[in-house]
């Protein structure tokens, strides 16, 4: 059902829309970390025997049908927390000026180094995000050594992680993968090397999944 509802401190009425719906099975209990509801503000209630889950949804959306604006708040779901990331773990809020054009460099200069981020880790973690305010002391809290011998250069990492030991899993899955791409990368044109690696780092958004550790991945 839905209503028009004005709260104090509102400047006009907004459309306030209940959702009540029947569970088919009863809930399990789950572990908070790293869940996500479904719908935004969602409740659990057992009513007798029956488990319901509810939701209120406050919009402006002019859509008439209560079950279209459901699906499409439940579609959306999570996508908030990329924003609230980019707000309090990557800086987005921490600058601003009246000049609108340094702005939306910093902005964007924001923007590329979590993209870039984003990619390093994902080659590691594969279809799992992982949020910088766990990745990045992860994989920065660390001391590294650069060494020569024989004509090849060596990076040492000791982790000063509490996880040192799936610190160094991951990194050296990324290291492998790393290695084996820049030897393959050598036999493949220009125009293969660079799609041939997107496919392998970004394999989990469109379905190809072999299962493979990355560093067994080929391009």
């Amino acid at each position: 059902m839905e209503s028009q509802l004005r709260l104090q401190g509102w400047t006009r009425e907004r459309r306030v829309i209940v959702l009540r719906r029947k569970l088919a099975e009863t809930p399990q209990p789950k572990p908070t970390q790293g869940r996500q509801p479904v719908l935004p503000g969602l409740s659990l209630e057992q009513v007798g025997g029956e488990w319901y889950e509810h939701a209120v949804l406050v919009t402006s959306w002019e859509e008439p049908e209560i079950m279209a604006v459901a699906q499409a708040y439940r579609d959306r779901a999570d996508a908030e927390n990329m924003f609230d990331e980019l707000k309090n773990q990557w800086g987005w809020t921490g600058f601003s000026t009246q000049d609108l054009k340094r702005s939306q460099l910093m902005a964007r200069s924001v923007a590329l180094v979590v993209n870039w981020w984003s990619i390093f880790t994902r080659i590691g973690t594969g279809d799992k995000h992982g949020e910088a305010i766990t990745t990045r002391p992860m994989l920065m809290h660390g001391v590294a050594r650069r060494t020569s011998h024989g004509g090849q250069k060596y990076l040492s990492l000791s982790s000063l992680h509490a996880k040192a030991k799936k610190v160094a899993q991951l990194l050296a899955g990324i290291s492998g993968w790393l290695s084996g791409l820049k030897q393959n990368a050598e036999q493949l044109g220009k125009n293969a090397a660079w799609p041939g690696m997107l496919r392998t780092i970004f394999r989990f958004f469109y379905g190809v999944n072999d299962g493979r550790h990355p560093q067994q991945a080929r391009v």
